[in-house]
């Protein structure tokens, strides 16, 4: 948060005007894992000793930003949630509903569960379990600033754009190209605009993902560097590098904080 938005902050509170701005997430879990070709569905298979989405979820609960947590998930997995709210503390989650045919239609079911008192509105994958307290805190920040926000990460590679025969067409500046990915979060009356206009030309089930509802309606999305980290659980080799991911990150955590060695006991 910038120094200018800090002092806004602070003239906000002197003056009582409230400035925590209620946020609902809606944690999308309700794919097929067609692509996985396990016994169960990505968002259940395990991470380093934790579901999928119990991870995913233990973040958006964690954090200070978000008030509450609508999970849609698969309908044959409804009864999995219960012992995992108890087993993590997921003390957030206010509705666990059936998803749809569809990923939007499975976000518009939660999006009717949010609350009434809810300002801005988070989407992510459930699948997306890398996602940490930093890169939510980052997107929800410039949301708050601009209205709507997403993650991302710059592409590396150099983008060519295909013709209708599978030439190229062009090379594109890859400085102005960026991979969308999740949390993706909208004040909540941007966000039910760009729905109702997406509904009225019937272009909600095209969209490619909440971010181009938005789009449409003209409304400017801030990107937000993210890395790329935040990978989306998809295919077994997802999952092997997700293990890679977080063995890095423990490694990089004690280094930063090293186990003191047990004191020696001596004699008295």
């Amino acid at each position: 948060m910038s120094f200018t938005s800090s002092i806004a902050d602070l003239l906000r509170t002197a003056v009582g005007i409230e400035t925590h701005q209620f946020t609902s997430a809606i944690i999308v879990a309700a794919g097929a894992s067609t692509r996985m070709g396990a016994d169960c569905s990505k968002q259940m298979l395990s991470l380093g000793g934790m579901p999928v989405i119990a991870r995913t979820l233990r973040t958006f609960n964690d954090c200070a930003h978000i008030d509450e947590i609508i999970v849609v998930a698969r309908e044959d997995e409804l009864d999995h949630y219960l012992p995992m709210i108890e087993r993590y503390g997921l003390t957030k989650i206010a509705a666990i509903i059936a998803g749809g045919k569809t990923r939007a239609d499975s976000v518009m079911r939660g999006f009717r569960k949010i609350s009434d008192r809810a300002k801005y509105v988070a989407i992510h994958d459930g699948a997306r379990c890398l996602v940490t307290a930093d890169m939510l805190n980052a997107v929800w920040e410039k949301a708050h600033r601009h209205g709507a926000a997403i993650a991302a990460t710059r592409a590396i590679d150099t983008i060519k754009r295909a013709d209708d025969k599978g030439f190229v067409a062009e090379t594109l500046d890859r400085d102005l190209i960026w991979q969308a990915q999740t949390p993706q979060i909208f004040a909540t009356n941007v966000y039910t605009a760009a729905v109702y206009t997406a509904q009225e030309d019937n272009a909600l089930d095209t969209a490619t993902d909440d971010c181009s509802l938005v789009e449409r309606i003209g409304y400017p999305v801030k990107l937000v560097e993210c890395g790329r980290d935040n990978i989306k659980i998809t295919t077994p080799d997802d999952l092997a590098r997700a293990e890679g991911i977080l063995s890095a990150r423990r490694a990089a955590a004690e280094t930063r904080c090293p186990k003191q060695p047990a004191k020696k006991e001596t004699d008295t």
